[in-house]
């Protein structure tokens, strides 16, 4: 383990420049009796770019990592729950969602985990809860494993964290990124749609879906939809690999059990290699539990945090 913390990022609070208001965004949330706000409310310059986050609610430091092709909005169900027992932090991943999307962008894991350092010192976070998802699994692990963040107890759920990963369209458009980036904007969009519905079992609202899938249509952000498939490597969950047992927190695994993308076996390989941690199924539910079953997902997160 390189016990090292990573450069703190510099940062931009709301109101102080000029696009802040076109790129802020809120959604007005009601679950159970909870109601709040998500939003962006604050963009910190990292050494990938621009990232948008936010955080609000009171109590122990909770930081939620989304994953690959999702935003800091995939959360949006389980955030007003999670913030009446804590001060939830989220951001959207240096070329997802709202952050920053740039040509030539380095986006790979190696990079996200040093991202998700920064942003753990740029909030002052020392011993932070974390739940991660997907790319958030082998973002997080680095961060930990490598680059000596500490956490107070950590969630893996449906998580990229084990090769092999990545199916073979994603291979394929890995291999072949260029006649991708130039499609049409309305077949773009059919790959978009397609590829994201591939992960779920349970149906989503509507409203949940398009917003999972406008980040990527702009002209940048069909650039760094292609950008992700071409900078995927398993060398950067192969780093971590061998020290899973070395993670220094209670850990619990919630897998959906019918997950299209990583099937089962994978997240009950995980639980094999973290001898300490507790494994979870999640029967009837996807690649996306936050959004397909939110309330399940909050009474593992209640029992655990």
């Amino acid at each position: 383990m390189i016990g090292r913390r990573l450069r703190k990022p510099s940062v931009t609070e709301p109101g102080t420049s000029s696009d802040e208001a076109d790129i802020a965004s809120k959604r007005q949330i009601w679950t159970g009796r909870y109601t709040m706000t998500w939003q962006i409310n604050e963009h910190v310059d990292t050494r990938s770019g621009r990232v948008a986050a936010g955080r609000c609610g009171d109590g122990p430091d909770l930081v939620l990592a989304h994953g690959w092709p999702w935003s800091s909005f995939s959360w949006h169900r389980v955030i007003p729950a999670l913030s009446q027992t804590h001060r939830v932090h989220w951001y959207d991943m240096p070329g997802y969602g709202q952050s920053e999307m740039t040509e030539g962008q380095r986006t790979s894991l190696d990079v996200q985990g040093e991202v998700f350092a920064d942003m753990l010192a740029h909030w002052r976070l020392d011993r932070p809860r974390v739940v991660a998802h997907d790319f958030g699994g082998a973002t997080t692990l680095r961060a930990h494993l490598l680059h000596g963040c500490d956490f107070e107890r950590y969630v893996l759920m449906n998580v990229v964290a084990m090769r092999p990963w990545g199916s073979e369209f994603f291979d394929h458009v890995g291999r072949h990124v260029d006649a991708f980036t130039g499609l049409p904007p309305h077949i773009h969009r059919a790959v978009v749609e397609a590829y994201i519905k591939g992960a779920l079992v349970t149906p989503i609202e509507e409203t949940d879906f398009q917003a999972l899938v406008a980040p990527w249509l702009s002209e940048q952000g069909s650039a760094s939809f292609y950008r992700q498939f071409a900078q995927a490597d398993e060398r950067y969950t192969a780093d971590v690999e061998p020290h899973f047992a070395e993670i220094r927190c209670p850990v619990t695994i919630l897998w959906g059990e019918d997950d299209p993308w990583i099937p089962l076996a994978r997240g009950k390989a995980l639980h094999d290699r973290i001898p300490h941690a507790t494994f979870e199924r999640l029967p009837g539910i996807g690649h996306l539990p936050q959004l397909e079953a939110p309330e399940t997902v909050l009474k593992h997160l209640a029992d655990f945090l």
